[in-house]
């Protein structure tokens, strides 16, 4: 646990002192913070006990990504980060609507194939609130966030 602390402890460090010697990157706003919840994310979910294997594993057969691919236990977890600066009227798990799904369980699909297919699988969601109020990242995570049934070689929803 230390030894992860300390990890994530320099990767900030570092990213200060880039920020501050380095020319600004063209980005968005939101692609920056996008990227700090995906490095917060990977952090958070190490220190629930989750193996990460994998971070934004894209398929070049499939529209899609993945964020990150883990092992919680036994179970092969697809990992969809939505991060948000501030709660809106909708939260930020529930940006990973049908369509969205649609476009993960293809990619997953072509994950298995190449590690395999593990005796479990899901699709979970974590949301991350960056609130300036509060100071700090507030996670919440939807293991199982929704259902895919394998059948006959094809994924369906339920």
């Amino acid at each position: 646990m230390l030894v992860g602390r300390l990890t994530q402890a320099a990767l900030r460090a570092l990213d200060w002192l880039s920020a501050r010697t380095l020319p600004e990157e063209e980005i968005p706003a939101r692609q920056r913070v996008g990227r700090q919840g995906e490095e917060d994310a990977y952090f958070y979910l190490r220190r629930r006990g989750y193996t990460i294997i994998a971070r934004n594993y894209r398929s070049p057969n499939h529209h899609g990504e993945l964020d990150l691919v883990g092992w919680d236990g036994a179970v092969l977890c697809f990992i969809e980060v939505k991060t948000r600066t501030k709660r809106d009227f909708k939260p930020a798990e529930a940006a990973v609507d049908r369509e969205k799904q649609r476009d993960l369980v293809p990619v997953a699909r072509e994950f298995l194939r190449h590690v395999g297919d593990p005796r479990e699988f899901r699709f979970d969601v974590l949301a991350i609130y960056y609130e300036h109020e509060s100071g700090g990242a507030r996670f919440e995570l939807f293991q199982n966030a929704f259902p895919v049934a394998y059948n006959r070689g094809a994924w369906d929803f339920y």
